[in-house]
Protein backbone atom coordinates (compact mmCIF):
# COMPACT_ATOMS: atom_id res chain seq x y z
CA UNK A 1 0.00 0.00 0.00
CA UNK A 2 2.90 2.17 0.48
CA UNK A 3 4.06 2.53 -2.96
CA UNK A 4 0.95 2.53 -4.54
CA UNK A 5 0.53 7.01 -4.23
CA UNK A 6 4.21 7.90 -5.33
CA UNK A 7 3.45 5.44 -8.23
CA UNK A 8 0.40 7.20 -8.92
CA UNK A 9 2.39 10.53 -8.42
CA UNK A 10 4.96 9.23 -10.95
CA UNK A 11 2.71 8.81 -13.47
CA UNK A 12 1.55 12.20 -13.13
CA UNK A 13 4.41 13.41 -13.22
CA UNK A 14 6.37 11.70 -16.57
CA UNK A 15 3.41 12.64 -18.59
CA UNK A 16 3.29 16.49 -17.59
CA UNK A 17 7.24 16.15 -18.61
CA UNK A 18 7.36 14.76 -21.57
CA UNK A 19 5.83 18.18 -23.21
CA UNK A 20 7.62 20.55 -20.87
CA UNK A 21 10.56 21.85 -21.82
CA UNK A 22 13.27 22.02 -19.57
CA UNK A 23 12.55 24.09 -16.59
CA UNK A 24 14.49 26.65 -14.42
CA UNK A 25 15.62 25.30 -11.53
CA UNK A 26 14.97 28.45 -9.70
CA UNK A 27 11.64 28.49 -10.56
CA UNK A 28 11.05 25.08 -8.97
CA UNK A 29 12.82 26.73 -5.79
CA UNK A 30 10.24 29.66 -5.81
CA UNK A 31 7.05 27.20 -6.20
CA UNK A 32 8.35 24.88 -3.56
CA UNK A 33 9.31 27.70 -1.34
CA UNK A 34 5.93 28.52 -0.77
CA UNK A 35 4.95 25.26 0.06
CA UNK A 36 8.18 24.18 2.33
CA UNK A 37 9.11 27.76 3.54
CA UNK A 38 11.61 26.31 6.33
CA UNK A 39 13.09 24.00 3.99
CA UNK A 40 16.63 24.43 2.68
CA UNK A 41 16.29 24.34 -0.97
CA UNK A 42 20.31 24.79 -2.26
CA UNK A 43 20.67 20.94 -2.75
CA UNK A 44 17.74 20.81 -5.53
CA UNK A 45 19.33 19.15 -9.14
CA UNK A 46 18.47 16.95 -11.77
CA UNK A 47 17.54 13.34 -10.64
CA UNK A 48 18.23 10.33 -13.10
CA UNK A 49 15.12 10.45 -14.30
CA UNK A 50 14.24 12.93 -16.52
CA UNK A 51 11.34 15.39 -15.27
CA UNK A 52 12.06 14.89 -11.78
CA UNK A 53 14.33 16.58 -9.27
CA UNK A 54 16.27 15.38 -5.94
CA UNK A 55 15.61 17.24 -3.09
CA UNK A 56 17.45 16.85 -0.13
CA UNK A 57 15.72 18.20 3.21
CA UNK A 58 18.38 16.59 6.28
CA UNK A 59 18.95 13.60 5.51
CA UNK A 60 15.27 12.12 3.37
CA UNK A 61 15.80 12.79 -0.41
CA UNK A 62 12.20 13.53 -2.04
CA UNK A 63 11.24 13.87 -5.78
CA UNK A 64 9.80 17.08 -7.58
CA UNK A 65 8.24 17.51 -10.62
CA UNK A 66 9.41 19.66 -13.21
CA UNK A 67 6.88 22.13 -12.53
CA UNK A 68 7.39 22.29 -8.56
CA UNK A 69 3.57 21.06 -7.94
CA UNK A 70 4.23 17.70 -7.36
CA UNK A 71 6.88 16.12 -4.83
CA UNK A 72 7.68 12.01 -4.63
CA UNK A 73 7.89 10.21 -1.51
CA UNK A 74 9.68 6.63 -1.86
CA UNK A 75 12.30 5.44 -2.99
CA UNK A 76 13.72 5.10 -6.70
CA UNK A 77 15.07 2.31 -8.11
CA UNK A 78 17.12 1.15 -11.51
CA UNK A 79 15.13 -1.54 -13.50
CA UNK A 80 18.14 -3.06 -15.08
CA UNK A 81 20.45 -3.19 -12.54
CA UNK A 82 17.82 -3.24 -9.38
CA UNK A 83 19.72 -0.67 -7.56
CA UNK A 84 18.13 1.36 -5.32
CA UNK A 85 19.14 4.95 -6.27
CA UNK A 86 17.66 6.73 -3.56
CA UNK A 87 19.45 4.39 -0.86
CA UNK A 88 22.31 4.94 -2.33
CA UNK A 89 21.72 8.63 -1.20
CA UNK A 90 21.18 8.41 1.52
CA UNK A 91 24.13 6.32 1.97
CA UNK A 92 26.42 9.41 1.12
CA UNK A 93 24.60 11.38 3.13
CA UNK A 94 25.00 9.50 6.71
CA UNK A 95 28.69 8.92 5.14
CA UNK A 96 28.90 12.99 5.56
CA UNK A 97 27.23 13.31 9.07
CA UNK A 98 29.24 10.74 10.62
CA UNK A 99 32.47 12.55 8.92
CA UNK A 100 31.25 15.45 10.84
CA UNK A 101 30.93 14.37 14.30
CA UNK A 102 34.89 13.49 13.86
CA UNK A 103 36.20 10.70 16.07
CA UNK A 104 37.71 13.30 18.51
CA UNK A 105 33.69 12.71 19.63
CA UNK A 106 33.64 9.55 19.26
CA UNK A 107 34.75 6.22 21.45
CA UNK A 108 37.00 4.43 19.28
CA UNK A 109 38.82 0.78 19.24
CA UNK A 110 40.78 -0.32 16.82
CA UNK A 111 43.93 -0.05 15.14
CA UNK A 112 45.52 2.86 13.17
CA UNK A 113 45.32 1.62 9.66
CA UNK A 114 42.20 -0.53 9.53
CA UNK A 115 40.49 -2.34 7.12
CA UNK A 116 37.46 -1.31 7.80
CA UNK A 117 35.42 1.13 9.76
CA UNK A 118 32.37 0.97 11.56
CA UNK A 119 30.27 3.13 13.65
CA UNK A 120 27.70 1.87 16.03
CA UNK A 121 25.04 3.52 18.03
CA UNK A 122 24.99 2.20 21.68
CA UNK A 123 23.07 2.07 24.64
CA UNK A 124 25.26 1.10 27.66
CA UNK A 125 22.21 -0.56 29.28
CA UNK A 126 20.92 -3.25 26.03
CA UNK A 127 22.54 -6.37 26.35
CA UNK A 128 22.56 -7.09 22.58
CA UNK A 129 25.38 -4.02 22.67
CA UNK A 130 26.97 -5.87 25.44
CA UNK A 131 27.13 -8.76 23.53
CA UNK A 132 28.28 -6.92 20.16
CA UNK A 133 30.92 -5.25 22.71
CA UNK A 134 32.85 -8.78 23.56
CA UNK A 135 33.08 -9.42 20.02
CA UNK A 136 35.21 -5.57 19.65
CA UNK A 137 38.84 -7.41 20.50
CA UNK A 138 37.76 -9.75 17.70
CA UNK A 139 36.85 -7.62 15.01
CA UNK A 140 39.98 -5.18 16.14
CA UNK A 141 42.10 -8.05 15.42
CA UNK A 142 40.66 -8.93 12.59
CA UNK A 143 41.46 -5.08 11.50
CA UNK A 144 38.20 -3.60 12.06
CA UNK A 145 38.12 0.05 13.65
CA UNK A 146 34.89 0.21 16.27
CA UNK A 147 33.44 3.70 16.57
CA UNK A 148 31.17 4.18 19.11
CA UNK A 149 28.31 6.95 19.59
CA UNK A 150 26.26 6.89 22.78
CA UNK A 151 22.25 6.54 21.85
CA UNK A 152 20.49 6.13 25.59
CA UNK A 153 17.26 4.78 23.88
CA UNK A 154 15.13 5.95 26.40
CA UNK A 155 15.98 9.48 25.64
CA UNK A 156 18.14 12.61 27.64
CA UNK A 157 16.23 12.09 31.24
CA UNK A 158 16.55 8.39 31.71
CA UNK A 159 19.44 7.23 33.70
CA UNK A 160 21.03 4.99 30.90
CA UNK A 161 21.64 9.17 29.51
CA UNK A 162 23.66 9.55 32.75
CA UNK A 163 25.39 6.94 32.61
CA UNK A 164 26.61 7.69 28.95
CA UNK A 165 27.87 10.95 30.11
CA UNK A 166 29.31 8.87 33.03
CA UNK A 167 31.57 7.14 30.32
CA UNK A 168 32.45 9.87 28.43
CA UNK A 169 33.64 11.85 31.20
CA UNK A 170 36.05 8.62 32.83
CA UNK A 171 39.69 8.91 31.87
CA UNK A 172 39.50 5.40 29.73
CA UNK A 173 36.41 5.94 27.55
CA UNK A 174 37.25 2.68 26.23
CA UNK A 175 37.20 0.85 29.39
CA UNK A 176 34.40 2.51 30.91
CA UNK A 177 31.98 1.51 28.03
CA UNK A 178 32.82 -2.04 28.79
CA UNK A 179 32.37 -2.07 32.43
CA UNK A 180 28.89 -0.07 31.67
CA UNK A 181 27.72 -2.55 29.37
CA UNK A 182 28.81 -5.38 31.93
CA UNK A 183 26.37 -3.84 34.32
CA UNK A 184 29.53 -2.74 36.82
CA UNK A 185 29.41 0.51 38.96
CA UNK A 186 30.32 3.71 37.08
CA UNK A 187 31.99 6.87 38.51
CA UNK A 188 28.95 8.88 37.42
CA UNK A 189 31.11 11.93 36.95
CA UNK A 190 29.48 15.08 34.49
CA UNK A 191 31.20 16.92 31.96
CA UNK A 192 30.77 18.80 28.67
CA UNK A 193 30.41 15.71 26.46
CA UNK A 194 28.49 14.91 23.18
CA UNK A 195 25.91 12.55 24.09
CA UNK A 196 22.80 14.59 23.15
CA UNK A 197 24.05 15.41 19.87
CA UNK A 198 25.19 11.89 19.43
CA UNK A 199 21.68 10.90 20.67
CA UNK A 200 20.03 13.66 18.04
CA UNK A 201 21.74 12.26 15.32
CA UNK A 202 20.85 8.99 15.96
CA UNK A 203 17.66 10.30 15.55
CA UNK A 204 17.94 12.18 12.42
CA UNK A 205 19.51 9.06 10.55
CA UNK A 206 16.59 7.02 11.76
CA UNK A 207 17.98 5.12 14.79
CA UNK A 208 15.63 3.18 16.85
CA UNK A 209 16.82 0.67 18.30
CA UNK A 210 20.45 -0.62 19.46
CA UNK A 211 23.42 -1.48 18.23
CA UNK A 212 22.38 0.50 15.28
CA UNK A 213 25.87 -0.51 12.48
CA UNK A 214 26.61 2.20 10.31
CA UNK A 215 29.31 0.52 7.21
CA UNK A 216 32.13 2.73 6.23
CA UNK A 217 29.58 2.93 2.66
CA UNK A 218 26.51 4.04 4.97
CA UNK A 219 25.07 1.37 4.74
CA UNK A 220 22.76 0.54 7.66
CA UNK A 221 22.44 -2.88 9.53
CA UNK A 222 19.82 -3.24 12.34
CA UNK A 223 20.75 -5.10 15.81
CA UNK A 224 23.23 -7.62 16.32
CA UNK A 225 25.57 -9.34 13.80
CA UNK A 226 28.15 -12.43 14.64
CA UNK A 227 31.56 -11.50 14.24
CA UNK A 228 31.88 -14.16 11.26
CA UNK A 229 28.75 -12.74 9.63
CA UNK A 230 29.85 -9.25 10.14
CA UNK A 231 33.23 -9.91 8.86
CA UNK A 232 32.18 -11.41 5.50
CA UNK A 233 29.70 -8.18 5.18
CA UNK A 234 32.96 -6.51 5.22
CA UNK A 235 34.68 -8.37 2.75
CA UNK A 236 37.08 -9.58 5.21
CA UNK A 237 38.72 -12.96 5.61
CA UNK A 238 38.84 -14.23 9.12
CA UNK A 239 42.64 -14.59 9.46
CA UNK A 240 42.43 -17.84 11.73
CA UNK A 241 40.04 -19.35 8.97
CA UNK A 242 42.60 -18.37 6.35
CA UNK A 243 45.93 -19.85 8.64
CA UNK A 244 43.56 -22.99 8.66
CA UNK A 245 42.66 -23.28 4.78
Amino acid sequence: MRYVLPTFFLGIILSASAISAEPDLKQIRSALAKAFPNTPLDSLKPSPVHGLYELVADTQVYYVSADGKFILVGDLVEIGSRVNLTEKRREKIVVRLLDQVGEQNMIVMGPKNPKRTITVFTDVDCPYCAKLHLDVPELNKQGVKVRYLLFPRMGLQSETYKRSVAVWCAPDRAKAVGIAKARGKLDMKTCKNPVKEHYQLGLRLGVSGTPTIFLGNGKKIVGYVPPDRLLTILGIQSVSRAAVR
